[in-house]
């Protein structure tokens, strides 16, 4: 017997409709890419996205078409992810930081039809035109009073292409189940995997993840986030801050501290997220001008591992509450939160600290399995490694156009996280099983020596790679990135960890760079810093 209730299907514009009816005056604030602010609300945005849907209807555009977006956080773009939802279609994050051949490369595996690129990449793109054969027109994300000259075949200025349709149109009736989104991974090795999201799965990822417990937005509340759209759903937000009502600050291109700083006080930014390399550059501007952070009250941060350090800055020096997060694209994206439970809401001074900066447990909707490499299942005592397996309404099954099995036998997806689970639930990863250090017969977590290193007073980043040994099979070299106008020692830096990890888990040796590389989502490029020093020799070495 089934349940007498009515079928009404989770698809993404229920949430923009909802925010038209409920909070039509809420302000979603952007900085343009042109420069000027620029001001709206979701009732208009809700009315744009209607006539964008109608306009991609008039280029043809239906039911599993892919749309490409390659933009920053803008109400433009906002905007358009509704529309090319509503029309049926799927919405195609390219993210900008990959390389030009990967960028080509996604494009042709998704067999886009239309691409709205941002001014900003219009050199790039008109380099790559040649090689997106299946790209019939390309819509500038601007006015045609800032449109250039351009080579793109059938190029036209967003906003005279969006006049061309009015707002007269119906939703597409769809499954839920049908596709949405399609966002690829970084592909740090091999191409990139497409993820194919579906308006079912983006709607409960977002009501999942706006829990009291978790990012508990309130119509009262300016969030901002910095996490770009393309960077796997802008970690749901886009979604999840109409859902709630709040209020919407949207970045642009401008990402460094400054910039960051002056919108979070100029619109009363209550919530915002970001990785921690955005969040450095925040508290390096905050160190240089003595400026303080008047509005903020939460600040997610996910992507790489929170440094511990950083956290404290937050809550210590700033008052401004840090939830630690986790997740990746096969997740849309977020798969845990690290909130206090009542079991450990007593910690204070180190045990809470130490606790706040695990990645946390999962929200419902999110399971979790850790398992040694055959598939056993491994204790939650919060010391033994084991793979992190995750399954959940949101959570990947297949990747687009690839026919190679993804999940388990009980079909659970593998992370490629190595982790640790303690009896309260609290997950910690404590590398990437590419990345952990295999010394001995041990495993030695690259990340945790990398958050200890950043609690250095000298130290603005560091990186840990394992570096081929001949006794040990492979030990520790630590990179460091100092902060400006700062000389740290490889003997102070040694000394400074010692106290604080087991004997055989000091760095053999520190090398001093003036930069580390990231990957286009903004975690430290292992693959790269193992080829930069894929001939080093450590110093005892004869």
């Amino acid at each position: 017997m089934n349940g007498l209730m009515q079928d009404w299907p989770l698809l993404i514009h229920r949430i923009i409709d909802y925010a038209r009816v409920q909070h039509p005056n809420r302000a979603v604030i952007s900085r343009s890419v042109e420069g000027p602010m620029h001001r709206t609300t979701y009732a208009e945005i809700h009315e744009r996205a209607r006539r964008l849907a109608k306009r991609l209807e008039r280029d043809g555009i239906g039911v599993g078409d892919r749309v490409a977006t390659l933009a920053w956080n803008t109400w433009r773009h906002m905007e358009a992810w509704y529309g090319i939802t509503g029309v049926g279609a799927i919405y195609h994050t390219v993210n900008p930081r990959l390389s030009e051949q990967q960028i080509a490369y996604i494009i042709n595996h998704a067999d886009d039809r239309i691409l709205l690129l941002d001014l900003t990449f219009l050199p790039l793109v008109e380099r790559m035109a040649a090689s997106l054969p299946s790209i019939e027109r390309f819509v500038l994300l601007t006015d045609a009073a800032h449109l250039p000259e351009t080579s793109l075949r059938n190029a036209v200025a967003y906003e005279d292409w969006l006049a061309e349709a009015d707002a007269d149109f119906a939703w597409a009736a769809l499954d839920e189940r049908a596709a949405a989104g399609l966002c690829y991974t970084s592909g740090t090795t091999g191409n990139p995997k497409g993820v194919l999201y579906s308006h079912r799965s983006n709607v409960l990822h977002a009501l999942v993840n706006n829990g009291a417990d978790y990012l508990g937005l309130k119509s009262r509340d300016v969030a901002m986030p910095v996490v770009p759209l393309f960077h796997a759903n802008s970690w749901s937000l886009a979604f999840l801050a109409p859902m709630a009502g709040a209020s919407l600050v949207l970045p642009g291109p401008r990402l460094d501290g400054a910039s960051l700083h002056a919108l979070l006080e100029e619109t009363a930014v209550t919530v915002t997220a970001a990785v921690p390399t955005v969040w450095l550059g925040l508290l390096q501007h905050l160190d240089a001008t003595g400026a303080k952070l008047t509005h903020l009250r939460r600040v997610l941060i996910g992507g790489s591992s929170c440094p511990p350090a950083m956290i404290e800055r937050f809550e210590r020096d700033y008052d401004v509450a840090v939830i630690h997060a986790w997740g990746m694209t096969e997740m849309s994206p977020i798969g845990s939160f690290c909130v206090l439970k009542p079991e450990v809401a007593d910690l204070d001074g180190a045990g809470r600290l130490d606790r706040k900066a695990t990645q946390g447990y999962p929200p419902f909707g999110v399971e979790f399995r850790l398992t040694d490499d055959a598939g056993r299942d491994q204790p939650w005592d919060g010391s033994t490694f084991g793979r992190l397996k995750v399954a959940g309404p949101a959570v990947a099954s297949a990747y687009f156009q690839d026919d190679t099995p993804i999940l388990d036998d009980r079909g659970f997806f593998d992370t490629g996280d190595i982790a640790t689970i303690d009896p309260h639930g609290y997950m910690t990863v404590t590398d990437r099983a590419k990345d952990v250090i295999k010394s001995g017969g041990e495993w030695i977590s690259s990340i945790e020596l990398e958050n200890l290193a950043v609690g250095h007073p000298d130290v603005a980043e560091a990186a840990v790679i394992g570096v081929a040994h001949a006794k040990w099979d492979e030990r520790p070299l630590l990179i460091i990135v100092a902060k400006a106008d700062r000389n740290p020692d490889k003997a102070g830096l040694l000394a400074f960890l010692r106290p604080r990890v087991a004997k055989w888990w000091l760095p053999d040796d520190v090398v001093f760079v003036r930069e580390i590389p990231h990957t286009a989502t903004g975690k430290i490029q292992k693959t790269a810093l193992r080829d930069q020093f894929r001939d080093y020799r450590w110093p005892t070495a004869e």
